[in-house]
């Protein structure tokens, strides 16, 4: 089990240490006087010095604070679809990303409310660089995707993490979060990348590649948000993408990012639980037998599961006819919806670079345009 010492989360055993060395760190006071205001200091710290697990953990405070983060900063969370899975059963989620920290924790809090397995879950470890962070995240069960590495590097990398998720699901029976590609959506056209299909079966040992997936009960995961905290913040790297410069983060860019998203209005936010792949397998070997067609054939699949079951908001309508002069989707939102919409277009972003704007509308439009190749029915 030492191979996966570099990666993984805690173990049960290491929790309480963990949490005992984190109890007088500044941003612990924080996140619990934020989660239990009533509560006095010596209390949580007497609480949380007794925690012995990964579960109490989030149970007792990761699960209350996303509760009072909903009650600050959305309308809610609404889901769909989770009747599909089955108790004490692993799965091997892959969702869209639009938020750091938030997408898989809401799909962990859906999980629990159905009594479902809640996830091991992917983090890139240029996220976790300060040590309060990576001892948060591994408490919360989050395994490290390593980033900036040289190609053989890389190549070790991707198959350690690939056994790692292999075995939490046959071995461990846990379920698992991965992102559909390497970083959030930036542009709202979500896309499965087929490096992250490949890196999952480099700890296959089946002569047919689709029957390893098979194996790992995939469930593609759709989840959106009505308003993105973060989206004047994804414009620099839009602007640098479309001059074709190579764009570099500030310093504490991803920190700033992923307290944006955490504590930034989001109204509405929903999930949806995507049907468990089983016979699109068959499917994919029929039609071909090469195996980089058969990767990219079930990309589509899982692409095709998040674009039509993405649940769309005034705010993807109302961008869609901004953005192409149309009022093709009036009757799908009110005008103090736009009012609203294009009041926050004006506040966050400069509307008069043309690029900016167009991206900036592109973002919240794109799902739409997405979900019109499937249905004109919206």
């Amino acid at each position: 089990m030492t191979r996966f010492d570099s990666i993984r989360p805690y173990y049960d055993s290491e929790v309480n240490e963990a949490l005992k060395s984190s109890l007088h760190h500044p941003m612990m006071k924080a996140i619990m006087e934020f989660t239990f205001p009533e509560v006095e200091e010596e209390v949580w710290k007497e609480q949380l010095s007794k925690i012995n697990s990964i579960r109490e953990f989030q149970v007792t405070c990761v699960y209350q604070s996303l509760q009072r983060i909903l009650e600050r900063s959305s309308e809610g969370l609404t889901t769909s679809g989770f009747e599909k899975l089955a108790p004490n059963t692993s799965y091997l989620y892959i969702s869209n990303h639009r938020d750091i920290i938030l997408d898989t924790s809401l799909l962990n809090v859906a999980l629990y409310d159905h009594g479902l397995v809640m996830t091991a879950s992917a983090i890139g470890d240029n996220l976790v660089q300060k040590d309060f962070l990576l001892k948060l995240s591994k408490l919360n069960r989050n395994f490290l995707v390593q980033r900036g590495l040289s190609p053989r590097e890389l190549l070790q990398s991707s198959k350690l993490m690939s056994e790692y998720i292999y075995h939490l699901l046959a071995e461990e029976n846990r379920s698992v979060w991965i992102a559909q590609r390497e970083g959030r959506t930036k542009d709202g056209n979500d896309a499965t990348h087929p490096g992250v299909l490949k890196m999952l079966g480099m700890a296959s040992d089946e002569k047919r590649g689709m029957d390893f997936f098979k194996k790992l009960k995939i469930v593609p995961v759709s989840i959106s948000y009505e308003y993105d905290p973060t989206d004047a913040l994804k414009m620099p790297q839009l602007l640098a993408h479309s001059k074709d410069e190579v764009y570099i983060k500030e310093k504490n860019e991803d920190f700033i990012t992923l307290m944006s998203g955490i504590i930034g209005q989001k109204k509405g936010i929903h999930i949806h639980i995507g049907d468990v792949l089983d016979s699109e397998y068959e499917k994919i070997i029929a039609e071909t037998d090469n195996n980089n067609k058969q990767v990219q054939a079930l990309a589509q699949v899982i692409d095709d599961s998040i674009l039509q079951s993405y649940k769309l908001w005034p705010t993807n309508f109302i961008a869609y006819d901004i953005l192409y002069k149309t009022d093709r989707f009036t009757h799908l939102y009110d005008e103090k919806e736009r009012q609203i919409f294009e009041r926050r277009l004006e506040m966050r972003i400069d509307v008069d670079n043309d690029t900016m704007r167009e991206g900036f509308l592109a973002m919240y439009a794109n799902p739409v345009v997405n979900k019109l190749k499937y249905t004109n029915d919206l």
